[in-house]
């Protein structure tokens, strides 16, 4: 059944609060929940002994500057890697590291009244296969399993994680097309994650019945969002930091709530 409407998630911090601090850190988390952020996502992959990491790369080049792949080293090698990312921050941070999910569950499991969309990597289901990746997520998270919910580009993983478990489950749609239509009304998922790029006059046609209502008021939201102005950002869904806090957006997500279904369209970057 949909949230009740003071729990809508109106507004996601993006692999925690990356504006101000390295993606997907116990920093940047922190710092999200610190400005009053209620939904918070961050993404997973495994490394070499399957323990579950918080990374959105399988390569550690952009975060790190170091030209290794994460999924081939072992934790102990990970936990000495500082993913400073100094291309963005320059010199600002020095040893910021990569925690295993397990610390981002205490973190969470502090903040009762937190949600967190935890996103399954492609590059892990990929090397590591669905059921192992999923099992070993899942046993992580079941401190705080019902502040949970398991998304991923991958409508398989997703669709396992579904049978195998208790778990909300989102699906974050690689296209908007009448094929995704059909597979996601046979999923039917807690969540849809939407690039808003996607929902173009062209792309395809509304989807029926109340996922066509919720893509007809975000397409709606974009085309006011393209006014230089500025006076349309809030019905776009953009909104600054809570509570008056110093600092820029943290990751925003228009969404629209629809019987059964939250349908969230992306409108910063891609998860």
């Amino acid at each position: 059944m949909p949230l009740p409407v003071r729990q809508l998630p109106d507004l996601i911090a993006h692999r925690g609060n990356a504006a101000e601090y390295p993606e997907n850190t116990l920093p940047a988390i922190r710092s999200a929940l610190d400005l009053g952020v209620r939904f918070v996502e961050f993404d997973v992959q495994l490394c070499a002994d399957r323990q579950p990491m918080l990374l959105n790369d399988s390569s550690l080049k952009r975060t790190a500057g170091v030209d290794r792949d994460a999924l081939q080293m072992t934790w102990h090698e990970l936990a000495e890697v500082s993913v400073n990312e100094a291309e963005r921050f320059g010199s600002r941070y020095t040893d910021v590291g990569i925690p295993t999910l397990a610390q981002a569950v205490n973190v969470i499991e502090s903040h009762p009244g937190v949600t967190a969309f935890v996103h399954l990597k492609r590059a892990s289901l990929r090397g590591f296969g669905h059921e192992l990746v999923v099992r070993k997520v899942c046993e992580v998270l079941k401190p705080i399993a019902r502040q949970c919910v398991i998304i991923s580009y991958d409508l398989a993983a997703v669709h396992h994680v579904r049978q195998v478990s208790q778990y909300r489950v989102g699906w974050v749609l690689p296209e908007y097309t009448s094929l995704a239509a059909l597979k996601c009304e046979a999923l039917a998922p807690d969540y849809v994650f939407c690039d808003h790029n996607l929902l173009t006059d062209s792309a395809a046609k509304l989807w029926r019945g109340y996922f066509a209502q919720a893509c007809a008021r975000a397409r709606g939201a974009w085309r006011e969002a393209d006014r230089d102005d500025g006076s349309s950002q809030h019905a776009a869904g953009i909104q600054g930091n809570p509570g008056g806090a110093q600092g820029g957006v943290i990751g925003v997500r228009r969404v629209t709530i629809v019987t059964g279904v939250t349908m969230v369209t992306s409108l910063l970057s891609l998860l």
